[in-house]
């Protein structure tokens, strides 16, 4: 098994990875607060570790991987109320609108994907635990979290505790003890969802929701822990101290986090009025589009995407569907050979080697940048090796080459589906009816059809086995990105 190595937020610095538990990792991502739809930089993170978790199952881990939703949150209450509908409803309409996105993006279903209200008795447990343990006070019917009993808040975000100011999600209706210290159970309001606690009726706060969903499902200690940096302070640097106190253990033994998104050089933000939905961006470009951007760059950079960025990766995605579609052609016509000579052998052990070097760049800290570089320079390999006047081709050459593309798009994902949409299907039609106009010698109908499939975007080849088309695609390099 492949040496893994990340970058850990807690240390700073890339270390060797193995799981607490020989072959099995165990992975928690911050999932979605469900009152809207996912915007692109929501899925930033959940497509860049899931492709992360794809990567470990490829190279022979297994991982129990958990992506949370918060159902319960002023966001949700404060929407449901606009809406003038319950808020459960909302957050239930919201986490079903969230699967067909998720799912169009080809990110891969959870092996858990908890709700906070699922796990209101869990929560309440935590809070006794650290209640018992003297980590909590009451103020205004509040339960909080004092900060000041810990040692090391703010190792996370490396903070300086006594600058640190209160996380946007806390209330500022009374005076605390100290400005980092935060809710844990809030007393209800009129109008709003609660259920009973020691401390009378209530819904838990934000950060004590992931740290007992966590626990839960993977263990008072995790393998890795994700999520945007957005999320460092205050909610992961809260989930650290209030797990950590309640247990008496490390609660994370990686930190992953991913950077900021920006759009046209312009923090996502709703005053700007520059979000972009999953939903909306679907409209116009293809998910494996949309996957390609976002694992373009380093997952620990900031990422900026406008036109130009979605035109260039839609073009990139399509050289990778022409390569899909010759390769299947010359598959499904060409004459095999088993005749083995040097040729065959350099070019199976440059893609060999290519293999290799792609899965090193994601052994060292993820580089899917580096990784879709290789790629760039196997689909230069493949198609050269494809071309039909080469006449023969071996079977072994062949498997190396759709071992490769499965490789890819068992990771990475960002390979289309072929035969593609209903225009492709009409692309095949036309190329179809042109070879039996070509049989009959119909010529002037056949160059009719041809010149109908060149306005489409497309282009056809005749060649010894055959008609072959794909699109016309130009400047679709990697580096164009």
């Amino acid at each position: 098994m492949r040496e893994v190595r990340l970058y850990n937020t807690l240390s700073r610095c890339v270390e060797g990875f193995y799981p607490l538990q020989e072959g099995l990792v165990g992975f928690y991502v911050c999932g979605p607060t469900v009152y809207d739809l996912i915007h692109i930089g929501n899925a930033r993170v959940f497509v860049l570790f899931d492709a992360l978790r794809r990567f470990f199952e490829t190279i022979g881990f297994q991982v129990r991987y958990v992506q949370n939703f918060t159902d319960i949150d002023d966001k949700i209450i404060d929407r449901a109320q606009q809406k003038g509908e319950e808020p459960r409803d909302l957050a239930e309409r919201y986490i079903v609108e969230y699967f067909i996105d998720a799912d169009r993006l080809g990110i891969k279903r959870a092996t858990h994907h908890p709700r906070a209200t699922e796990h209101i008795v869990d929560i309440i447990d935590l809070i006794r635990r650290l209640e018992g343990r003297g980590f909590t006070y009451r103020v205004a019917g509040d339960i909080l979290f004092d900060t000041s009993r810990v040692d090391g808040y703010g190792k996370l975000s490396r903070k300086n505790p006594a600058e640190l100011r209160e996380g946007a999600r806390v209330e500022a209706r009374y005076r605390k003890n100290h400005p980092a210290d935060f809710v844990l159970w809030k007393m209800a309001k009129p109008g709003e969802p609660y259920w009973p606690s020691p401390w009378g009726e209530g819904r838990p706060g934000w950060h004590i929701e992931c740290s007992a969903m966590a626990a839960y499902y993977l263990g008072e200690t995790l393998d890795i822990h994700a999520g945007g940096c957005d999320l460092l302070f205050p909610h992961h640097e809260n989930e650290v101290v209030q797990s950590e106190a309640a247990s008496g253990r490390p609660f994370v033994r990686f930190w992953l986090h991913n950077g900021y998104l920006n759009i046209a050089n312009e923090k996502m933000s709703k005053s700007l009025g520059n979000i972009m939905t999953v939903r909306e961006l679907l409209l116009r470009w293809k998910p494996e589009t949309l996957r390609l951007v976002l694992l373009s760059t380093h997952y620990r950079n900031p990422i900026n995407i406008d036109e130009s960025v979605l035109a260039a990766a839609q073009r990139y995605v399509v050289k990778l569907e022409n390569l899909l579609r010759n390769f299947q052609f010359i598959r499904d016509r060409g004459r095999e050979t088993t005749d083995t000579n040097d040729v065959e052998r350099q070019f199976r052990e440059r893609i060999e080697h290519l293999e290799r070097y792609f899965l090193d760049t994601l052994t060292d800290d993820f580089n899917t940048p580096q990784a879709l570089g290789v790629l760039s320079e196997f689909m230069r390999q493949a198609n050269s090796y494809l071309e039909p006047k080469r006449g023969a081709w071996t079977g072994d050459s062949l498997r190396a080459i759709g071992d490769f593309l499965t490789l890819v798009q068992e990771i990475l994902g960002i390979i289309p589906p072929t035969p593609g949409d209903g225009q492709e299907q009409e692309i095949a039609a036309l190329v179809s009816q042109r070879g039996k106009a070509r049989e009959g010698k119909e010529w002037s109908q056949a160059d009719q059809i041809r010149k109908e499939i060149t306005v489409r975007g497309y282009l056809v080849e005749d060649t010894p086995l055959g008609p072959r088309w794909y699109r016309n695609v130009e400047g679709s390099s990697f580096e164009s990105f």
